[in-house]
């Protein structure tokens, strides 16, 4: 009996410690898992949603708006973006029909990828007929690098609903800006892109530009290739004549594009550099989205890393330079027409990364401002501001940045002024440890997508938005909706 009252003795404080770590482990567990379940739960898409109430709201600290501002943000007043288009009563002076099919693991339009190349002269009004004949998820065009009327951007679920099968949407805008550019299907854009639905959109001014070679690359099944070719694209041109090489990068990363004879720096992103000076032994870094115009005196080859323009017969191969074209120095300054350093409104993007939840889905996403998606900025501005906005990126990955519907200038790059020509860009590769700083004047009005062009990245977070005051959008996105913009 004295033994089983000292085992019971000391059992029971056993028992009673036992009882203890047990709730004290429960509790800890409770403390680690409610929080990443509340995360979770918060991340869970809704059915549908507008892109007008999504995001934080910041507007830059400039001057108090927020009653207007309030009314386009929550979607339920204000200017809807199908206000901003052309008017169907303005005549055509370009009028194109794309049919879009999906053939295998690809798409066509007009039974071509790329699609057509769509050129107009300067003032004139482009009407394209998007027909989307069995493309299963839908379709839409957005005019990368044009600064269309918001309606007409193309962006599923905040300018238009995507175009099912059997239906069709007809776009309209005038082609003011002299250029090269593109147009692509903003809506899974990431397969959509992959898969060839995009083809070159080229505005040239009303005398011409003279001799002139569309180069649109894109990896086809790990095989650069030119305008849909792998391979050499020849163009005839005499000896001693010149050519302009229209290079777009229709892919997710940074391109690297030379000459072994020289070439000047016509353009980027379709605005003309001011004073272009020859290039020997460097090669131009084209971003993500982006394009170059390259100026070669035949004969010539410009080489686009596995592919290339031969002109007038071109020549050997050249090897890949050592060195690259800065463009915060080449060319020579000229007026921006805006004064950038009195800004009515300052913004920051901040890229970054950490573990999180997107979608419900557990990963390592991107962030903004050190926000999640959709815990992300919505940047307000009023029609008229100035805006400047320092990009900069501590993700460990470079980032290809790209507003719609605006051009904006580069002022500096990790602190150092431009000083060379002015830099426009609707397209900016933002590496890791990068910080830029880029103005541009807020003369569009709508909803405007600002987001990574490597496609993957804005379905895991990195998109933000630009929002004019007092414009809001009937369209949605969300599983319960055709709309998928990323």
């Amino acid at each position: 009996m004295l033994t089983d009252a000292r085992s019971a003795a000391v059992v029971a404080p056993r028992r009673r410690r036992t009882r203890r770590r047990t709730v004290v482990a429960l509790l800890a567990t409770l403390v680690v898992l409610a929080p990443l379940a509340w995360f979770w739960a918060a991340s869970l898409p809704a059915g549908s949603w507008s892109v007008a109430g999504m995001g934080v709201p910041d507007d830059g600290g400039g001057p108090p708006t927020m009653p207007a501002m309030t009314a386009g943000h929550d979607g339920t007043a204000g200017r809807s973006v199908d206000t901003l288009r052309l008017p169907d009563t303005v005549p055509a002076d370009v009028t194109v029909t794309l049919v879009a099919r999906a053939e295998g693991s690809r798409y066509t339009l007009n039974g071509q990828t790329p699609g057509p190349e769509i050129r107009a002269v300067a003032g004139q009004v482009v009407a394209v007929r998007l027909v989307n004949a069995d493309v299963p998820r839908g379709l839409t065009l957005h005019w990368h690098g044009v600064d269309v009327p918001n309606g007409e951007d193309g962006v599923a679920g905040v300018t238009q609903d995507a175009v099912l099968p059997g239906q069709e949407f007809v776009y309209r805008f005038r082609a003011e800006q002299v250029g090269s550019s593109w147009y692509h299907s903003h809506q899974v854009a990431d397969e959509q892109v992959k898969g060839g639905l995009f083809g070159s959109f080229v505005v040239v001014p009303p005398g011409g530009v003279g001799a002139e070679a569309t180069a649109l690359v894109h990896l086809f099944d790990g095989r650069r290739t030119v305008n849909g070719a792998p391979g050499e694209v020849t163009v005839p041109a005499a000896p001693g004549s010149t050519v302009r090489v229209r290079v777009t990068d229709t892919d997710d990363g940074p391109m690297r594009v030379w000459s072994g004879t020289p070439y000047r720096v016509l353009a980027v992103d379709g605005t003309d550099v001011h004073a272009p000076t020859p290039v020997t032994g460097a090669a131009l870094a084209v971003t993500a989205g982006g394009r170059a115009d390259l100026e070669v005196t035949a004969p010539a080859r410009v080489e686009l890393g596995g592919a290339a323009v031969v002109v007038g017969g071109g020549g050997a191969p050249a090897p890949v330079p050592s060195t690259t074209v800065d463009l915060l120095t080449y060319g020579s300054p000229a007026p921006l027409g805006f004064d950038p350093s009195v800004p009515d409104r300052v913004f920051d993007y901040a890229i970054g990364r950490r573990p999180g939840f997107v979608d419900g889905v557990p990963g390592l996403y991107w962030t903004i401002n050190g926000g999640m998606y959709p815990d992300v900025p919505m940047f307000m501005v009023r029609e008229g501001d100035v805006v400047r906005m320092r990009i900069s990126n501590s993700s460990g990955e470079v980032h290809p940045m790209h507003l719609h519907g605006h051009h904006a200038v580069v002022l500096a790059r990790d602190g150092a002024p431009a000083t060379g020509s002015p830099w426009w860009i609707d397209s900016l590769d933002v590496p890791d440890g990068a910080t830029y700083d880029v103005a541009f004047v807020a003369d569009n009005p709508g909803i405007w997508m600002d987001h990574c062009h490597n496609l993957a990245h804005p379905k895991q977070g990195l998109v933000a938005h630009l929002m004019y005051e007092g414009v809001t959008t009937p369209y949605r996105a969300g599983p319960d909706t055709p709309n998928d913009p990323e």
